[in-house]
């Protein structure tokens, strides 16, 4: 009978992911509210089993791995904007500066007010700095060729396709002082240096590129009937996906970092190709039947106690991280930068926690001991629902606001301020 349950369910679930991103686009709410919400209330009428990441710590490693890897391949397909230091210049500093300042504020505030062990601190850092490429759908820029690109969006898909990957190192290093036991540090920093940092980095982009490269050229470039874009398959995208991070992982690489580079190379391949857009719709359809599963079972968790032991001072931290950490080190970041206050604080806000925050800490726990497993669960958890409750809610009135500015800033004068402007200035002259 649960089997059937569950297979009811799956059907339902599906059905729901095709239908509530159209009913829920005028209004103040987002798919991850409700599927949060729906996995609460299944779990807590049906008692079901507990879903809890320290149960069942490889699945949730495995889930939340997939889900990001199609999510990154789905955000490098999206980007129209061609790859460039000027082009990109703020998506260089929220990852020079922006991050960085996140990852040690955030490692403050977890060694000095919620106590925990320096290896704890930093993977809460680096779990919880990254803007999440899969929950941060509604703020992304839009298909390929949509022309829905403007700096907000922009920055935003860039940064949660590139931090992903350079997150891993700061989780490499929390794990590397988690294994210490009382030895020397400096054997272990050599290691991260020259490992962690330079090899893992360099491999997960140049991998990535040379992946991204080949199947552009298959693709796209092949002669006759031979190019893959001739079938017309959207799926092509998931094999894509997985072969360039696979290959990254088996030469010790970033693979997350590999997928949106080879998204970005196989864009370059061929920019104005209509396939884009079918590699993009089944990669996009696959990350939201993913992502609503996961928050799903996320909600279980929820209802199962997951952040129910957490104090109210844990509380305070959570909110800080979300609601100030991630906003000045924004802002800090895009200082100097030509553009509206109002559009650098929404970069800064809109940092969304999700799917990667869970993935880091699910792998840092299953290669080493932390001392502290269920509170990082639970403020890392607490941190996820208030990212999707407060940026669910309030990103479709807020960018709605800041699209009418910008309209209102680019439309032509009305006939009515010509007339006025050209009376002051034959006064002027007169």
């Amino acid at each position: 009978m649960s089997y059937i349950v569950m297979m009811v369910g799956l059907g339902v679930l599906i059905l729901l992911v095709a239908w509530l991103p159209m009913v829920l686009k005028e209004l103040p709410l987002s798919l991850p509210i409700i599927c949060v919400g729906l996995g609460f209330a299944v779990f807590s009428t049906l008692q079901l089993e507990n879903p809890e990441p320290l149960l069942f710590p490889q699945a949730t490693e495995r889930l939340t791995e997939l889900i990001v890897i199609v999510s990154l391949m789905g955000a490098g397909l999206k980007l129209d904007r061609r790859i460039g230091w000027r082009r990109w210049i703020i998506t260089w500093r929220l990852l020079g500066i922006t991050m960085p300042l996140s990852i040690l504020m955030i490692a403050l505030i977890g060694w000095y007010w919620l106590d925990f062990p320096l290896a704890a601190s930093i993977l809460l850092g680096a779990a919880l700095a990254p803007t999440d490429p899969v929950l941060a759908s509604d703020i992304q820029v839009g298909p390929p060729k949509s022309g829905e690109e403007d700096e907000i969006r922009f920055s935003l898909t860039s940064e949660a396709g590139l931090n992903d990957g350079l997150a891993f190192p700061f989780v490499h290093l929390a794990i590397g002082v988690a294994l210490l036991n009382g030895n020397p540090p400096w054997g272990m920093l050599e290691h991260w240096v020259l490992l962690d940092v330079v090899w893992k980095l360099g491999a997960g982009v140049g991998v990535g590129w040379l992946v991204g490269r080949f199947l552009g050229y298959v693709t796209f470039r092949v002669p006759n009937r031979a190019n893959l874009s001739r079938t017309g398959d959207g799926f092509v995208s998931l094999g894509i996906t997985l072969i360039a991070y696979g290959l990254t992982e088996l030469v010790s690489g970033y693979g997350f970092l590999a997928v949106f580079v080879a998204a970005l190379a196989l864009r370059d391949a061929e920019r104005n190709s209509e396939y884009h857009g079918r590699l993009h719709d089944f990669v996009e359809q696959t990350e939201r039947l993913l992502m609503m599963l996961m928050l799903v079972l996320f909600g279980g968790t929820l209802a199962h106690g997951l952040i129910d032991a957490l104090s109210w001072s844990a509380v305070g931290a959570a909110a800080v991280i979300l609601l100030l950490v991630r906003p000045v080190a924004g802002v800090a970041g895009l200082a100097g930068v030509p553009m509206p206050v109002g559009e650098k604080l929404a970069i800064g806000f809109f940092g969304i926690r999700g799917m990667g925050s869970i993935y880091y800490v699910a792998y840092a726990l299953n290669v080493a001991e932390f001392d502290v497993p269920n509170a990082l669960w639970a403020v890392t958890g607490l941190i996820v629902l208030l990212s999707i409750l407060v940026h669910g809610i309030s990103v479709t009135p807020v960018m709605r606001r800041i699209d009418r500015r910008r309209q209102a800033a680019a439309a032509p004068p009305s006939p009515s301020i010509h007339r006025r402007m050209e009376k002051a200035r034959v006064s002027a002259d007169s």
